[in-house]
């Protein structure tokens, strides 16, 4: 009876599991984080900003709760701060995988640095996942108009709200882990074009074109 309460029903939850395996496997900002993260640390340490990632849900989701949706959709300089502030961040990332890729090291000492700076600063890499999800208003936007899409107003609406929560933050970091598998394998059988720095360059056009898309945001 409990879990029946703190739960949407079961049709409407296979429904929302269906939506969130959609929404978390569509490539964006977190899943190009991911595969860059995999290339050039391994999977284990993508693990790290995937798990930033999904805190970040977590706040989103939160924030989505206490109305913050209600702010950005009412007040056009509080959504218009939050684009903009978003937009820097991913073409700031873009920026630097750039000037990473222009003055790499030879192949021995770039990995060497590079697991180097992981093994001293591993909270880097969960803040750097944290911060992708905090700066992406389309997820706060995504998440306040899909989850009371699933919710039964004659059950508490707080524990269901917990359990799309938890069970968006799993599918995601499911697909993030997913992905970060596939870039490891990807290195393996492409480790001469990986060297060359292109595949730095090519994260770096995506994360700027994923910032660039994000002033083209309009409140709905």
């Amino acid at each position: 009876m409990r879990s029946t309460l703190a739960m949407p029903s079961w049709t409407t939850y296979l429904l929302f599991i269906s939506f969130a395996l959609a929404a978390s496997f569509t490539p964006g900002p977190a899943v190009m984080l991911s595969i860059h993260n995999a290339m050039h640390h391994g999977w284990r340490h993508a693990i790290l900003s995937s798990l930033g990632n999904i805190t970040g849900l977590l706040v989103l989701a939160t924030l989505s709760a206490l109305g913050l949706n209600a702010i950005l959709q009412t007040s056009e300089l509080a959504f218009t701060v939050v684009k903009f502030a978003g937009a820097a961040y991913l073409i700031w990332l873009g920026v630097q995988q750039w000037r990473h890729a222009a003055r790499r090291p030879s192949s021995a000492q770039a990995k060497t640095v590079q697991t180097a700076d992981v093994a001293h600063k591993p909270h880097k890499l969960y803040v750097k996942g944290l911060m992708v999800a905090l700066s992406n208003p389309k997820a706060i936007v995504f998440i306040a108009a899909l989850f009371p899409q699933f919710l039964t107003a004659s059950r508490p609406l707080g524990p269901q709200y917990l359990a799309l929560t938890l069970t968006f933050m799993a599918i995601s970091l499911l697909a993030l882990s997913t992905y970060a598998g596939l870039a490891v394998l990807a290195r393996k059988r492409l480790s001469i074009w990986f060297a060359s720095g292109w595949p730095q360059r090519v994260s770096g056009s995506v994360f700027c074109a994923f910032g660039l898309s994000l002033l083209r945001l309009q409140r709905v």
